[in-house]
C-alpha cells in the first residue's frame, strides 16, 4: 500500500518510508496546481500526493504532464495558459484552492515577458479563481520583490512584475471568507527532498539573500492549505542548517505571532 502511494516520487523511497507515519489527510478540498510541470510545480504535486490530497493540474502540455506524473493523471489535467481567461475558468471549476507555481522564463527571448506571466497572468488567475468561488490562493513568488535595484530586475523588471501580481492577490483574497498565502523563496535549488533543513521564515522582505530547495517551497505551499497562521500573510523563506523537520508549522506560527 505504501509503495503504491509513494511510487513515482522525485525523492528516494527510503526517505519517505521513514516518514510514512506523518502522512495524514490534513486538507479535504481539491487543489489546482498551476504550472504543475515546472520544477517547483512538480514538487507541489508530489507533496499533495504525499498527504493524500485531491488535486488537479493546469498545464500547457498534457503530454508532458503524463510523461512526468504517469497516465493515471489524465483525468486531472486541464490544458491551457494563464494568458487565457476561458482556459483558466475551465481549470478552476470545482476546486477549493489554487497553488500558483507559474513564472516567466526571463532567459528565453521567445517566452512571454514577466509583465504577461508574473503580473497579468497571476492577476487573471486570481481574479477568475475568486469570481468562481475558489476560497484559498497560494502564490509562489520570489525573495527581493520590493527591491527595484536588484540585478534580476534587469530582465523585464521581473521582480517588480511579481510584486504587482502579489499586490492584487492580497487585495482580492484578503476579503472575508477568502484567504491567501504568498511565499517568497530565496534562490531555488534541487539538492534534497523536503523537511531535511531548518528554515528561516520572515516577513517584510528583510532577508537579503539565501537559497532553498524547491521541495521545501512545495512543502511550505501545501502546508499553508491547513495551517491557520499561514493565512493572509506574506512570507520570505530560506533554508539553514541540515536538521530534519516534521513540518513547517512552527515557523508559520512564529512569524504570525510577531505580526
Amino acid at each position: 500500500m505504501a509503495e503504491e502511494l509513494l511510487s513515482g516520487s522525485l525523492f528516494p523511497f527510503s526517505f519517505l518510508l521513514l516518514n510514512f507515519d506523518f502522512i495524514t489527510m490534513q486538507y479535504s478540498g481539491t487543489v489546482l496546481v498551476a504550472g504543475a510541470t515546472g520544477r517547483t510545480g512538480q514538487w507541489v504535486v508530489k507533496r499533495l500526493q504525499h498527504y493524500g490530497i485531491d488535486y488537479r493540474l493546469f498545464v500547457r502540455s498534457g503530454e508532458k504532464a503524463i510523461e512526468i506524473f504517469g497516465p493515471e493523471v489524465i483525468d486531472r489535467i486541464t490544458i491551457g495558459s494563464i494568458l487565457n481567461q476561458d482556459e483558466i475558468d475551465a481549470a478552476v471549476k470545482h476546486v477549493d484552492a489554487v497553488i500558483c507555481a507559474v513564472g516567466g522564463n526571463v532567459m528565453d527571448p521567445e517566452s512571454p515577458p514577466p509583465s504577461a506571466i508574473d503580473r497579468d497572468g497571476v492577476i487573471r488567475l486570481a481574479t477568475r479563481s475568486k469570481s468562481l468561488g475558489v476560497k484559498k490562493f497560494i502564490l509562489i513568488s520570489s525573495l527581493a520583490v520590493t527591491r527595484e535595484e536588484h540585478p534580476l530586475n534587469k530582465y523585464g523588471k521581473v521582480l517588480t512584475m511579481k510584486l504587482e501580481g502579489e499586490n492584487e492577490v492580497r487585495k482580492f483574497y484578503g476579503e472575508k471568507d477568502f484567504s491567501y498565502t504568498i511565499l517568497r523563496p530565496g534562490g531555488l535549488i534541487d539538492e534534497d527532498g523536503p523537511l531535511l533543513h531548518a528554515m528561516r521564515f520572515d516577513t517584510g522582505d528583510r532577508i537579503e539573500t539565501g537559497s532553498i530547495n524547491r521541495s521545501d517551497v512545495a512543502e511550505a505551499a501545501v502546508e499553508a492549505l491547513w495551517i491557520p497562521e499561514a493565512h493572509n500573510l506574506t512570507f520570505e523563506l530560506i533554508q539553514q542548517e541540515a536538521v530534519p523537520r516534521d513540518s513547517f508549522e512552527n515557523y508559520y506560527k512564529q512569524v504570525a505571532q510577531e505580526e
